[in-house]
């Protein structure tokens, strides 16, 4: 039955503009306001991420929002090194960890698994990029 179905992540906000802001202006992403309900229905609006290969994420206000404890969202770059000192640049934090152990840059290196550095939303929903 679902196997078939077209399909979409989406993942929630305390605060839209600030969404807004934050996937539009620091991160550089394309952006969109995307209504959630049917015409004329009373719901507030939403954004929609639109990314590379044609993806689509829905992003959707919640007020009593709590952060996700796990990764929501991860972007494959191919220089972590040069991705990290940019989004550093325009502001973004990176989370520093002691397992999995990262550097002074925030970046976990090991053998195993490809090199990862992970970031908060201003709702504090976890975001990685990831070297490819």
């Amino acid at each position: 039955m679902l196997k078939d179905a077209e399909a979409f992540p989406g993942f929630a906000v305390d605060d839209v503009p600030r969404a807004k802001e934050f996937y539009g202006t620091t991160l550089g992403l394309e952006v969109a306001d995307a209504p959630l309900g049917v015409d004329g229905a009373d719901v507030p609006a939403g954004l929609e991420l639109r990314l590379g290969g044609g993806t689509r994420v829905t992003v959707y206000p919640k007020p009593d929002h709590t952060p996700a404890t796990f990764t929501i969202l991860n972007f494959v770059v191919d220089d972590i090194e040069r991705a990290v000192d940019e989004l550093t640049a325009r502001g973004v934090r990176f989370e520093h960890y002691d397992a999995p152990k990262t550097d002074a840059k925030g970046i976990h290196r090991t053998p195993e698994v490809h090199p990862v550095a992970w970031f908060r939303d201003p709702a504090g929903n976890v975001l990685s990029i990831v070297e490819r």
